[in-house]
């Protein structure tokens, strides 16, 4: 994978539809409450104030109502179109988005591909009030381990390889007994985009293989009301220290 002097990913398939569509999209999101998506899973998030990453943080959305929250929030989100949108709609919430992408992540964990220090590249929102300003130069290390990682409705987008490589990598960022939260959406695809049928006992299987272990496992409805569409959510924990 390539990463310009801006930062900006080349397409990739598991994004396959969501720049063409980021308007719309964005629409959708926003038109439903972080409390009501995160129902079942808001006793899996940090009590107090921690670090948080949001990955395929869409709008902003979720990583904006974390932060307001407290905690120290990163939003990873390989779409130009959508990272815009989200910095824009959410300016001043003191989000750090950052321009990466599953199954690697190699910007967040300094591999080397970004501005060859381990820096993401991108804009960021200081949280001011003032919008965004153009940082080319933060350093990362400080985020390299999560209380919680969030993944909203983004898990089935990647294939069987990547979903494997994935998870290792985010074994990789998490705290001690930190936690991954995750959607997986069952049903129709929509024209224009990739995803697989991903089961959620799959994905506690290869969670199992990276020592990460399920807390919780619900099933729901779609909030939009879509036919045939329903969620599954899941809760993975990571080891404590020295186990």
């Amino acid at each position: 994978m390539r990463v310009s002097d801006q930062g900006t990913h080349e397409t990739r398939a598991s994004t396959a539809g969501y720049a063409e569509a980021a308007g719309q999209l964005v629409d959708q999101y926003e038109s439903v409450a972080f409390a009501d998506v995160h129902h079942d899973v808001l006793h899996l998030f940090p009590a107090r104030a921690g670090t948080v990453l949001d990955i395929g943080a869409g709008s902003g959305r979720d990583a904006a109502a974390l932060a307001a929250l407290g905690h120290r929030v990163v939003a990873v989100e390989p779409t130009a179109e959508l990272r815009a949108r989200g910095r824009a709609i959410h300016a001043g919430a003191g989000v750090e988005w950052v321009d990466d992408a599953l199954p690697d992540l190699p910007v967040l964990r300094g591999l080397g591909h970004g501005d060859g220090q381990g820096h993401r590249a991108d804009d960021t929102d200081t949280g001011t009030g003032t919008g965004t300003v153009r940082r080319t130069d933060t350093d990362l290390s400080s985020y390299r381990r999560f209380d919680l990682i969030l993944l909203t409705a983004v898990w089935m987008h990647l294939d069987a390889a990547e979903r494997t490589a994935a998870m290792g990598a985010l074994a990789g960022l998490l705290a001690d007994e930190g936690r991954i939260v995750l959607s997986l959406r069952h049903g129709p695809v929509p024209p224009g985009r990739r995803m697989f049928d991903v089961t959620a006992d799959e994905t506690v299987r290869l969670a199992r293989t990276h020592g990460l272990h399920p807390v919780h496992r619900s099933e729901r409805a779609d909030p939009h009301g879509r036919p045939g569409v329903r969620w599954s959510h899941l809760g993975l924990r990571g080891e404590p220290a020295g186990i």
